[in-house]
């Protein structure tokens, strides 16, 4: 998905609040959880997350979401990771 595309859609679907998130070259996030309900589209690397035993590789033009409270760990790619997060 485009840029322009995942930002018109996320009023759509209740997403009042967007933000950029970066992050360094193969850096780690442990478990962790938010207060929030997040969608995210990477624009730039990669972003692997793991909920229980499942991890997924997040690349440029995928978007991934997450459940407020939903516990998960994060590992980014060897460029990093940026991508635009829309919460609620």
């Amino acid at each position: 998905m485009h840029r322009d595309e995942f930002l018109a859609l996320l009023p759509e679907e209740g997403f009042q609040e967007v933000v950029t998130v970066t992050r360094e070259p193969n850096g780690v996030m442990d478990i962790h959880a938010h207060p929030f309900e997040a969608k995210a589209l990477i624009v730039e690397g990669e972003i692997a997350i793991r909920v229980g035993d499942d991890e997924r590789l997040y690349r440029v033009g995928e978007i991934f979401q997450l459940s407020a409270n939903l516990e998960h760990e994060e590992r980014y790619g060897p460029q990093g990771v940026t991508y635009l997060v829309g919460r609620k």
